[in-house]
């Protein structure tokens, strides 16, 4: 057995610890492969929740293949048969929709006029998503699902004990919501449109059911063949059963119905999977992100001012817990997935698979060219007053003469994330303010010391010399840091001063205290 699996059989990390779960599960069932599921609503856009959710289930994939032989699946399960309850306001075209209310997603047209269906586009739109953060999968589409008959069987089962399955779903709903509910959906034979009516009967022999339409006349139709699609709490399921799904994550807003889901599922003839439940982002006021309200962040706007891996790297952490999910989170993201890549090669098997970078990356660890950290790149854009990306590089080829971006892409692309995030978050928000006595006595003192600085432009060794500057004068010395930042660069925090020096250059530096003292910033 190779170090890196025994450590991964033994590893806390949470989706090791999912991971075996399923090899326990795998040993009473027999199973001869493993097959995970995501699903996805698709009456609207990708979301910043479905990378996650994708992003997830795939760490938990790569950790079983890591301790387990046996193979995997990833399905992405798009609820397309669902009807459309309201019409979107941010698509074209969108007051020609409202004659296909409550008609399935793949039959009502699409306004963007390039596919079949409005369900097709959105799950072409998913497709395309998640082919960019090259997720492998399996893509499954409910209206095929229902109307070619892989759904049949268990469809079937569900009208012969449709009793049982409706005892489960009676006990959760208000009373008046019992007297007209049924598992079962008709999808009208003329309309098209998903009804939600009470059964006047559902045939266990012949498997249909009998209703009355909106307008009181009689139907009995099959239950297969994509007649009727299920309520979504039923549906979860029956798709477990049908599927033979072993492992299903979803948010915590989930969490108070899996007792249902796992007991039709197993009513149905299914094993109920394992399921990990996540914890819901917050947006900056600590209130739930919401795609209705559109708060908190999009994942367009996180790949505007980070990479990709560093989105991976916030969804790794504390699954569990509920954190919030605003710009401001950006740029410590970024520094710590970093921090984390350059510590893997000197890490033994123990440490790696506890990274977070090996779950990101599936253990297939890249290395990191990040010379200069986004923090600190970003309080060289403010410093620089820069407007592009090439403005750092002039700073960054003399700090570090051997990087170039051909052979330092991370860095690279973290330049040009940073002038966008210091152009519209940083630039409106800066504040300086005068030093007071003390602080202007030692800022002369460290402007001299560099004007005569013939020491190496090295950050520790600038580093020291800052301490040296703030020791005798500031206890604690937390507050002439502070007042670096407060003053230089309009910032309450900032970057390590000494680093930051030799980044920017020492006469640079000497320059920029020279118009703080000046009045020149406040």
């Amino acid at each position: 057995m190779s170090d890196l699996r025994e450590a991964a059989l033994e590893s806390k990390a949470w989706p090791f610890e999912e991971a075996r779960k399923l090899v326990k599960r795998l040993e009473k069932t027999g199973k001869d492969t493993v097959l995970f599921e995501t699903g996805y609503g698709p009456s609207g856009l990708p979301h910043i929740g479905t990378f996650g959710e994708v992003a997830r289930t795939t760490m938990v994939r790569n950790a079983f293949e890591a301790i387990s032989d046996i193979p995997t699946r990833l399905i992405c399960f798009s609820d397309d048969l669902d009807g459309m309850r309201k019409v979107p306001e941010n698509v074209p075209n969108n007051k020609e929709l409202h004659d296909h209310l409550q008609k399935p997603l793949t039959s009502v047209p699409d306004p963007f006029g390039e596919f079949d269906s409005f369900g097709d586009h959105n799950n072409a739109m998913l497709r395309r998503f998640l082919d960019t953060f090259g997720f492998e999968y399996e893509f499954y589409s409910a209206t095929e699902f229902y109307r070619t008959g892989q759904f049949d069987e268990v469809l079937k089962r569900a009208c012969e004990r449709y009793d049982d399955v409706m005892k489960v779903m009676l006990k959760s709903l208000r009373e008046e919501r019992r007297q007209t509910y049924s598992i079962f959906l008709p999808i009208h034979p003329e309309t098209g449109r998903v009804l939600y009516v009470p059964m006047k009967e559902v045939n266990a022999q012949d498997h249909t059911i009998t209703f009355d339409d909106e307008d009181g006349r009689e139907w009995t139709l099959p239950v297969t063949g994509g007649n009727v699609k299920l309520q979504w709490k039923p549906d979860f399921g029956a798709r477990w059963a049908a599927l033979d799904v072993d492992f299903e994550m979803y948010g915590k807003d989930h969490s108070t119905n899996t007792p249902i889901y796992d007991r039709i599922c197993e009513i149905l003839g299914g094993k109920k999977p394992e399921h990990f439940t996540y914890e819901l982002f917050l947006d900056q006021n600590g209130e739930k992100i919401s795609k209705s309200k559109g708060n908190g962040l999009s994942i367009d706007e996180w790949l505007t001012y980070a990479s990709t891996e560093s989105l991976g790297y916030f969804m790794y952490q504390k699954p569990k817990t509920a954190k919030r999910m605003y710009f401001d989170v950006i740029p410590r993201a970024m520094d710590e997935y970093h921090q984390q890549l350059k510590a893997y090669p000197g890490q033994d098997a123990k440490q790696k698979v506890a990274n977070p970078v090996w779950h990101i990356h599936g253990g297939n660890v890249p290395e990191s060219t990040m010379v200069v950290s986004y923090s600190m790149l970003l309080n060289l854009a403010s410093v620089a007053g820069a407007e592009d990306k090439e403005t750092l590089w002039g700073f960054i080829r003399r700090y570090a003469p051997d990087a170039t971006p051909e052979t330092h892409k991370d860095l690279d692309d973290a330049a040009g994330y940073a002038v966008r995030y210091y152009n519209d978050f940083v630039k409106p928000t800066k504040v300086f303010r005068a030093p007071t006595d003390l602080e202007r006595e030692a800022l002369e003192d460290l402007r001299d010391r560099l004007k005569a600085w013939d020491g190496p432009v090295d950050d520790e060794a600038l580093q020291s010399e800052v301490y040296a500057v703030g020791r005798d004068r500031f206890d604690p010395l937390r507050g002439w840091f502070k007042a670096l930042y407060e003053v230089l660069l309009g910032a309450s925090q900032g970057p390590r001063f000494g680093g930051f020096i030799a980044l920017y250059g020492v006469d640079e530096t000497v320059a920029l205290i020279d118009k703080a003292l000046a009045g020149e910033f406040s």
